[in-house]
């Protein structure tokens, strides 16, 4: 049986957590207080090293189902949203089908975006209702970039944390689901990326040379990089004209949207982002300060952890919005 609310969404997190006073005793000149002022993160939650996307997706699905009486007997297609997918082949959603019970007329697809892929798995599922491809659709986002990071990298490493999160929509939940905009630049393409593993640059002994830029983080190019400074700019600038338009197509104002849900990145950009977007505090949603930046499972964590402590509540009109690696962005209006 579903809840009363639109979506039905579980959230995991890995067991392993990672503070902030063990990061501070490998990055000079960085205590546990100046990463929490950087970023509103004390904790994240690490995976394990043989537990995968997969793995945490799994977990999260199979916690959809106890809590809300789930027959997955009823699912008729798996959306699986992951940038650290289990193999480059077969797809990950392939594997879970069998793992999950859910039966083999589904279709499963994975799909490689980062932290906008909520949205875009909302977009998605909407589609395939819309068609009648589908009736209920299960979403599952999960990342562990923590698999990616240098441990010498303090830019990305106090940041991100691995977590996965699995939505259930189905054909009634889809007309509370209302229009989206969505927008990719993909000239951006380099500022947040693992150079090499793929077709076009594979590992090696020369991709896995460290190198230490200018801010003393130590990477190599098997590593994840972000360009800090370009992805706030583009986030600065790509943001406000989102919501704007997101408001102006489901023909509302900032007045009519009971609360905000944006990927949660980190608190120094989130902040400047509600502020640039003329949004009140008492609107905004943020929760992400004991398990980081999860990627694409951000926003249902965050959802969960709204409905949790009584700040979301059925019958009110929400905003989610996403943005990041890519470049991309996304944003919905949905009746909860």
């Amino acid at each position: 049986m579903k809840n009363s609310t639109l979506l039905t969404i579980s959230s995991y997190l890995p067991d392993i957590i990672l503070t902030n006073e063990e990061l501070s005793t490998l990055y000079s000149g960085w205590t546990a207080e100046k990463i929490f002022e950087k970023t509103g993160i004390k904790t994240r939650h690490i995976s394990e090293k043989n537990e995968t996307a997969g793995d945490l997706g799994k977990k999260a699905a199979r916690k959809l189902f106890a809590e809300y009486s789930i027959d997955p007997q009823s699912i008729d297609f798996i959306l699986f949203a992951t940038q650290s997918p289990d193999y480059f082949l077969p797809s990950t959603a392939c594997i879970l089908q069998d793992q999950l019970g859910i039966p083999t007329t589904s279709g499963a697809l994975d799909f490689n975006l980062g932290c906008s892929a909520y949205v875009y798995g909302l977009s998605l599922a909407k589609g395939l209702i819309a068609g009648n491809i589908a009736s209920n659709v299960l979403l599952i986002t999960a990342e562990t970039y923590s698999k990616y990071i240098n441990p010498m990298d303090k830019s990305t490493r106090t940041i991100f944390g691995d977590g996965a999160a699995a939505t259930l929509i189905s054909r009634d939940d889809s007309e509370g689901i209302l229009e989206f905009v969505l927008g990719t630049d993909g000239s951006g393409y380099d500022r947040l990326i693992v150079p090499a593993g793929g077709m076009r640059c594979s590992r090696s002994s020369k991709t896995a040379a460290e190198c230490t830029d200018e801010s003393e983080n130590v990477r190599s190019q098997d590593n994840l990089f972000m360009e800090g400074t370009d992805i706030f700019s583009f986030t600065i600038g790509r943001v406000p004209p989102l919501v704007s338009k997101t408001l102006e197509k489901n023909q509302c104002s900032i007045d009519d949207i009971d609360l905000f849900v944006f990927h949660q990145a980190n608190k120094y950009m989130l902040n400047f982002l509600r502020k640039k977007c003329k949004i009140p505090e008492e609107k905004f949603y943020m929760n992400f300060e004991d398990c980081g930046n999860t990627v694409s499972a951000s926003i249902p964590i965050a959802l969960t952890r709204a409905v949790s402590d009584g700040t979301l509540k059925c019958g009110m009109k929400v905003m989610l919005v996403g943005f990041g690696v890519g470049l991309s962005w996304s944003a919905v209006v949905i009746n909860w």
